[in-house]
């Protein structure tokens, strides 16, 4: 079966379906404090390409700058 080619249709504003915002997310800076969902409170160390190293304590993570889990306080 032929594909259709062209632009995507609109949905009715009265749509139940409607589309989703795009996600934002928390900058990160280096010094920056930060909560993890399940290593409590930390610090940022270390900045890489969309990754991080946190400290919690004794103990560095590397986290995704993108994790749900990680927020800015």
């Amino acid at each position: 079966m032929p594909q259709k080619s062209g632009p995507a249709r609109r949905r009715p504003s009265t749509s139940p379906f409607r589309d989703q915002p795009a996600q934002v997310y928390d900058t990160f800076e280096l010094d920056s404090r930060v909560i993890h969902d399940r290593y409590g409170i930390g610090r940022v160390v270390q900045l890489h390409t969309g990754r991080m190293n946190v400290k919690f304590g004794d103990v560095v993570i590397d986290i995704d700058t993108r994790s749900p889990k990680v927020h800015l306080l």
